[in-house]
């Protein structure tokens, strides 16, 4: 790259520069002076259009590389004048690149034509350098040729000003230019929906407090605050509303934490602060906490003062809570990553305990997540390596005894002894994108199990086989069991219990018709953990032929007569929308009275048999398919399969 000549030896001015040499090269003659009312229209602080990401102009450092010093001494009187009060310079051009690392100015002001090392030289070495590269650059240079202005703007300069310069244009192009940098730093460091400062905000300035705090051996706390059940909002009523319930929390949040600057979680030159992290969760950073009780009452508030409520036209008022995780340096971590990381992991457990919890880091926490993380990078082996494997339980009518369905039960042998199953089962699978993958093994085996029985001339019964929609979209669980059939297996003897649905009536239209073109094939869809996970609202959307009551009935059923209760209702309910009621988790003789009792259908436990193979499951079942079965009664007498 050509550099521009001096023009001799008392002059460091190129022959492209123009004007005479009895003047300055910066500022045209008689203007190197501004009136007073100019000069406030050019100054930061007097501009009639403000943003906060403007606000410090005056505080920002320009740069100026000229090669003559009278050039720089005109141009520094001109910026004070103006209410810029930072300025650095060198007439060395070699010697500008390194300033400019350490410095890292607001804006430079680059002649081009210098000896040595011209503009367009330090131009270039700015833009493959990965600090200087986003340095707004003003150019001002004598030249007139075309292509020499074409070549800075390509090289990265921001904009460009022909000597000698008119100052009010220097002074409005300045103030511009800092602006548009301003701006844009604003936005790389604030959250777009709220205002609140970013992750990379925060990350940044927790690595800052974290390393006062080292220094004066003080504590704090990282706060994540995750809002309960937006997912829900997201699918009911939109994102639209889901962002303006966000907008309303942090409103909220903010209040919060404004009303403790300068109080017992602030030090003496920072207050707690709030930032927008991700998604549904916001951060507080708390620079200074002296044991953990003091940050007790600060969390309260915040899960009450977060605590928002939204009314439809016509519907009930719904409330939407927050849930908080806390981790605390330098107990729980002196990085910023690792202490950002515990004060998830906290916050997860405290909305799996329930919504409207906040829950300090343990140490276990990251174990338990290890631990999981390690069981989903060998389940992806384990189907290779004949771990998994399926069983069945029987599902009895509790008129007759007689089994009229089978329950498969996936069960991973971990070659620890631990075995895996149920739903722990299908929520690893989901955490490590197996979810997919080991349904379609499911219905596989499923599949070769019922053409076994068949060969041995058995007469088989409907398979029930669980689907969480928490892990797996129904499109796909559509996809694989749409495939499953056109392998030859007769829908009639599959079952497809659905965990997980979206919560109350929020089932999108396309998964009601896919739920519809299952039946229409003759599979029977069965509603699974109703009364826990699954409610009556969504009995309202979906076209199901059974619910299965939780478990959890069954287990508290002698102990609350309000359980009880209950249990009766969903009885009747089901017998009015003439669906299917299963009873599930039945262990004991007493219950099968109370149930029979009541006139339930169908139930199943381990009160009829453990799981077994497939195998043994045909052998001890299968064979007396149609054929009574004693189940114990009122008498509480022991069931004879």
């Amino acid at each position: 790259m050509a550099t521009d000549s001096s023009s001799g030896p008392q002059s460091s001015r190129s022959s492209l520069d123009t004007e005479p040499l009895s003047f300055p090269t910066v500022f045209a003659p008689g203007e190197d002076k501004l009136s007073e009312q100019e000069l406030r229209a050019l100054s930061p602080q007097e501009m009639i259009w403000r943003h906060r990401s403007v606000a410090g102009l005056s505080e920002a450092l320009i740069m100026m590389v000229d090669d003559e010093q009278l050039n720089i001494e005109m141009t520094q009187a001109f910026l004070m004048e103006a209410g810029y009060t930072h300025f650095v310079h060198t007439d060395e051009p070699e010697g500008a690149m390194a300033m400019l690392r350490k410095e890292r100015p607001g804006v430079l002001l680059l002649d081009l034509s210098m000896p040595k090392v011209s503009g367009l030289d330090i131009l270039a070495e700015m833009r493959d350098d990965p600090i200087a590269r986003h340095i707004p650059v003003i150019v001002l240079t004598s030249s007139i040729d075309p292509q020499v202005k074409l070549k800075a703007l390509a090289l990265g300069a921001m904009d460009f000003l022909s000597k000698p310069v008119d100052p009010s244009e220097l002074g409005l192009r300045i103030r511009n230019t800092l602006a548009a940098s301003a701006y844009r730093d604003y936005l790389g460091y604030h959250d777009a929906l709220t205002g609140l400062p970013n992750k990379q905000r925060y990350r940044k300035e927790a690595a800052a407090l974290l390393g006062l705090a080292r220094a004066e051996g003080s504590s704090g706390a990282f706060l994540h605050v995750g809002v309960d059940g937006l997912g829900r909002v997201n699918d009911a009523l939109g994102r639209v509303v889901g962002d303006q319930l966000l907008q309303r929390v942090a409103k909220r949040l903010a209040s919060c934490v404004q009303t403790e600057a300068g109080g017992e979680l602030s030090s003496d030159i920072a207050n707690p602060t709030l930032y927008r992290f991700d998604g549904d969760e916001f951060a507080v950073l708390i620079p200074y906490m002296d044991g953990i009780h003091s940050a007790a009452a600060f969390i309260n508030r915040i899960l009450e003062d977060a605590t928002v409520s939204f009314q439809r036209p016509g519907a009930p008022e719904v409330f939407v809570t927050c849930s908080v995780g806390v981790s605390v340096f330098p107990t729980d971590g002196s990085d910023a990553d690792v202490l950002m990381r515990n004060a998830g992991l906290a916050l997860r457990h405290a909305k799996q305990a329930g919504p409207h919890r906040y829950e300090f880091f343990s140490p276990r926490f990251t174990e338990q997540a290890q631990a999981r993380l390690d069981l989903g990078a060998e389940l992806r082996h384990a189907v290779s390596r004949d771990q998994i494997e399926l069983l069945f339980k029987p599902r009895v009518e509790l008129s007759t005894g007689r089994l009229v369905a089978a329950q498969a039960l996936v069960r991973w042998n971990h070659p620890s002894g631990r075995v895996i199953e149920g739903d722990e089962l299908m929520d690893l699978a989901g955490t490590s994108e197996m979810d997919v993958a080991l349904t379609e093994w499911v219905f596989e085996q499923v599949h070769k199990h019922s053409r076994n029985w068949k060969t041995a001339s058995l007469q088989a019964v409907p398979v029930a086989v669980k689907a969480s929609l928490g892990q797996i979209q129904l499109r796909d669980l559509a996809y694989l069991v749409n495939a499953a059939l056109s392998g030859g297996m007769d829908p009639r003897l599959l079952v497809l219990e659905l965990q997980q649905l979206p919560a109350d009536a929020n089932v999108a239209q396309r998964d009601t018709a896919a739920i519809v073109a299952l039946r229409k094939k003759g599979m029977r869809i069965a509603l699974d953990r109703f009364g826990a996970t699954a409610s009556v609202a969504q009995l309202r959307k979906l076209q199901v032929d059974e619910i299965k009551v939780d478990a959890s009935f069954m287990r508290d059923l002698d102990k609350d007569p309000t359980v009880a209760a209950m249990v009766l209702g969903i009885g009747d309910l089901a017998r009015r929308l003439k669906l299917n009621c299963v009873a599930t988790g039945v262990d004991s003789a007493q219950q099968v009275a109370f149930l029979k009792k009541n006139g339930w259908d169908q139930a199943q436990g381990n009160f009829f048999g453990a799981p077994v193979t497939g195998i043994n499951f045909a052998a001890k079942w299968l064979a007396r398919v149609g054929k009574p079965t004693r189940v114990a009664g009122a008498d509480g007498g022991p069931h004879s399969g």
